[in-house]
Order: structure tokens, then C-alpha cells, then sequence
């Protein structure tokens, strides 16, 4: 009876929404400097509402604005039962608040709107139906192992104690050193770093163009215009960068995700990914590059504004 209960597993999706112009969570998130917050206050919420860490899995953080979706894995009854009660009581989206408030360092922050499912089943219609709650989770098996970017943020959390403790007995060892061997500052002049000879460009047709960070204008086009070689280009970014949001797992992902939008926003979402990802590295470059090793030298042509010059 005890290996049955083990085996129990469940799938559900929160939706959350901060209602409020100047906190906007899908932001955040995709914010290299926020996410680790963000994720820290998911997990507390979680651990405070199922009595331990233990207690569920996040599978899948998902920015569609204006909602931040988590994928939710439980593994046990109990546990799960745990959750529903301190979600119906209100003591999750409480812990939850208090959490984001804390690890983003914000003064005050508005009300977080809700939404619980189990596949096409909204329950907080059915929130108060405990049992019929459980036997929909249930019913939803999650259909993938924990995406990269979570296992990551997973095991940067696990480390998080141990960094912290390190630093404090570097700072303090290093503060004895100081004050030890302490000395006047070194009065040979500041480098001075060379100034570019020449601006930051490359080669396209023969043809010399400044490279630039990708616009949202650049967005739009290659979103409309990349149609169903949006995966060919994501593995072209990749091998070029390294960039861990376009492994192929993150691009298959992304083409299920958003099956159901269409070739637009799997492609607009890809280009996401390698901007939010790479930041300044996102570059007009580096796109160009990959647009030409798939033999979208249209596109390419389009973003560095030739056909324009052309007319």
C-alpha cells in the first residue's frame, strides 16, 4: 500500500500576475540579474505551503505576458493536498508576496492575481472540492524531465548557502590581511584603454555595416518573415554563441509551447530567448550570420534596410 502512495504523481500550472504598471513578473524574470530572486521566492512560497523543499517540483518557469506560468510536478498526495489548503486559505499567494517583496527589494508591491489548472480544468472554481482537486492533478502527467534553465537555477540555489558562507570567511580573512599589511595605495598612474580604431563592423555582400544590438523592429521582421526555418536559425545562434536558451531541448520546447500560435511566436519567442539570454552579445552580426547559413539572405537584406535603399 505504501509503494502505491509513493507512485502517486501530479501536474498543475499557477498562473501569476502582479497587477501593478511598475512590476511586471514576465520582466523580471527574463532579467538575467532578477530570475535567480524570483525563483527563490517561488521556491520559499512553495517549501512554506508544502512543509519542505520536498514537497514539489517546478518543472517549467514560462513568460507569457502578462502571466508568469510555473509547471508544477507533485509527488505525493499529501504533499499536494498541502498546497491546495494553503492555496484556497490564502496562505500561499500571502507567503508568495512576501517572498518576491523581500528578494526583489521593492518598498511595496500590489496585489498577485492567480489562477490554478490541471490540464483544461481551471480549479479555483473547484477549489473547495478537495478530492475531485486532487484526482484532476492526478489525471496530469508531466510529459518532460525539469528544463535546463530550472535544473540550473536549482543547483545555483543549493550552492547559494555554501557561496555565502565561503565570502563571509574570505571578507573576513581577507579584512585581517589588510589591516595587517596595510600600505599606501600604488601611485603609478591608471591605464588608459586604447580607443577603437576603427567602429565595430562586419561584412555582408561586400558591403560594410556597424553592428548594433537587434531592435524590436528587427524582432517583428524576423518573426514574420523566418517562417518554418525559425529551428534552422535557433541552431545556427547556438553553434555560433554557445547560448545555453537555444539547446536544441529549449527549441523543441519552444515549438510545442507555441504550436498552437503558430510559426509568428515560436519564432518571435526564439529571438527572445537569445536576446534576453545574451544581451549585448545579441547582436544585428551575429543574426545576419545565421540567416545566411540557412540561405535567408532576403531576411538578412531586409533587417540591414537594403531593400529600403534600394527604392
Amino acid at each position: 500500500m505504501s509503494a502505491r502512495m509513493d507512485e502517486w504523481v501530479g501536474c498543475a500550472y499557477l498562473f501569476l500576475q502582479v497587477i501593478s504598471e511598475k512590476v511586471f513578473l514576465p520582466t523580471l524574470y527574463r532579467s538575467p540579474e532578477q530570475k535567480p530572486c524570483v525563483y527563490k521566492a517561488l521556491k520559499l512560497a512553495f517549501a512554506d505551503s508544502t512543509g519542505g523543499f520536498n514537497g514539489l517540483d517546478i518543472l517549467k518557469v514560462h513568460s507569457s505576458d502578462p502571466h508568469l506560468i510555473i509547471q508544477l510536478k507533485f509527488h505525493k498526495k499529501e504533499n499536494c493536498r498541502k498546497f491546495l489548503q494553503s492555496y484556497q486559505q490564502g496562505e500561499f499567494q500571502e507567503a508568495l508576496q512576501r517572498h518576491l517583496k523581500v528578494f526583489l527589494a521593492l518598498p511595496s508591491l500590489d496585489p498577485l492575481k492567480m489562477e490554478l489548472r490541471a490540464g483544461a480544468e481551471k480549479l479555483d472554481s473547484i477549489i473547495q472540492e478537495e478530492e475531485r482537486c486532487l484526482e484532476t492533478i492526478s489525471q496530469e502527467k508531466p510529459n518532460h524531465l525539469r528544463d535546463e534553465e530550472v535544473a540550473e537555477l536549482e543547483a545555483s540555489l543549493m550552492n547559494l548557502t555554501f557561496q555565502e558562507s565561503d565570502s563571509k570567511s574570505q571578507l573576513s580573512s581577507d579584512s585581517s590581511f589588510h589591516t595587517l599589511n596595510s600600505s599606501p595605495p600604488s601611485s603609478s598612474p591608471p591605464e588608459i584603454s586604447k580607443p577603437q580604431v576603427e567602429e565595430d563592423t562586419f561584412f555582408f555582400q561586400k558591403q560594410q555595416f556597424a553592428n548594433r544590438k537587434i531592435t524590436p523592429d528587427d524582432h517583428q521582421k524576423f518573426a514574420k518573415m523566418v517562417s518554418k526555418k525559425w529551428k534552422q536559425v535557433g541552431r545556427s545562434l547556438y553553434l555560433q554563441t554557445k547560448c545555453r536558451a537555444l539547446r536544441d531541448p529549449f527549441i523543441d520546447n519552444l515549438a510545442v509551447e507555441y504550436e498552437r500560435e503558430g510559426l509568428y511566436e515560436q519564432a518571435y519567442q526564439l529571438l527572445r530567448r537569445f536576446i534576453d539570454s545574451e544581451g549585448k552579445k545579441a547582436t544585428i552580426q551575429r543574426l545576419v550570420a545565421a540567416l545566411e547559413d540557412n540561405g535567408l539572405i532576403s531576411l538578412a537584406e531586409e533587417l540591414l534596410g537594403l531593400h529600403q535603399s534600394d527604392l
